[in-house]
């Protein structure tokens, strides 16, 4: 059977567990050869090792994307290795100190958030457009959010605005890029299943019910893999028009918000 990713090679930041993990595996299935990276070696190898088991190909390199040379080693790291970057999603990031107003929030919270989830999307895409540009091409995703496009009311000031401007940072690299047959686009999770969400649903119940009243018409949280097929449909030969799109999954905030 014909996969759509036959020959092609996906690389996913923040793949050792959540939307990233997920991601990764669903690109395995599809018929490409992934390269994860994330901080946490043993649970990225053991995605690695799940992968290889089914038959695909995969590697692992530990990488801090906050960090220029950790970065390039990671994509140097997979065209070495595989020969090319056909597609890239750009997930890894962290919800930092949350709760709070925003000026209440510290400046090393503010740092530390926008240093990952933020200029580690940059960075990120700095060095990947340079591979792809020697490969004719390629497909880009970055992982938004929906405090990406809504106002967060709940404390997540740092979150919200970092996401804000990995929307902007999409739309500029896409038509930067549009003529050069590299497609650059965003998807904007909800409340999605995952590692950074799911002891908060289990910490405070009733916030959760009240969020998912207010803000999720389908009343539910989203699950990892649904994150992952849009992530797929926008590298595939589906989304091949799609440049500077930005997707909400899951229809998951209320628009009303912003």
């Amino acid at each position: 059977m014909n996969k759509r990713f036959s020959e092609k090679v996906a690389l996913v930041t923040g793949a050792t567990s959540g939307i990233g993990r997920e991601t990764a595996l669903q690109f395995a299935r599809e018929g490409a050869r992934v390269v994860l990276s994330g901080r946490r070696e043993p649970q990225g190898r053991a995605v690695v090792s799940e992968i290889e088991a089914a038959g695909g190909e995969a590697l692992f390199v530990r990488t801090d994307v906050t960090d220029a040379d950790s970065v390039r080693r990671l994509v140097d790291a997979t065209v070495a290795r595989f020969g090319r970057l056909d597609c890239a999603f750009n997930n890894a990031g962290i919800g930092g100190d949350t709760m709070r107003p925003t000026a209440d929030h510290s400046q090393e919270n503010w740092d530390n958030v926008i240093a990952t989830n933020l200029t580690g999307v940059w960075l990120s895409m700095k060095f990947e457009i340079a591979a792809m540009l020697q490969c004719g091409g390629g497909s880009i995703v970055n992982n938004s959010s929906g405090y990406g496009l809504v106002g967060s009311g709940i404390g997540h000031a740092p979150y919200a605005a970092a996401k804000h401007g990995v929307i902007g940072l999409t739309k500029s690299a896409a038509i930067d890029y549009a003529t050069q047959r590299i497609r650059v686009n965003a998807v904007c999770p909800g409340w999605t299943h995952s590692e950074m969400v799911d002891p908060a649903l289990v910490a405070m119940p009733e916030a959760f019910t009240a969020i998912l009243k207010n803000e999720v018409p389908m009343q539910r949280i989203a699950a990892a893999v649904e994150i992952a097929r849009a992530v797929l449909w926008l590298c595939s030969g589906g989304g091949w028009r799609r440049g500077g799109a930005v997707d909400l999954c899951s229809a998951n905030i209320r628009s009303g918000t912003n």
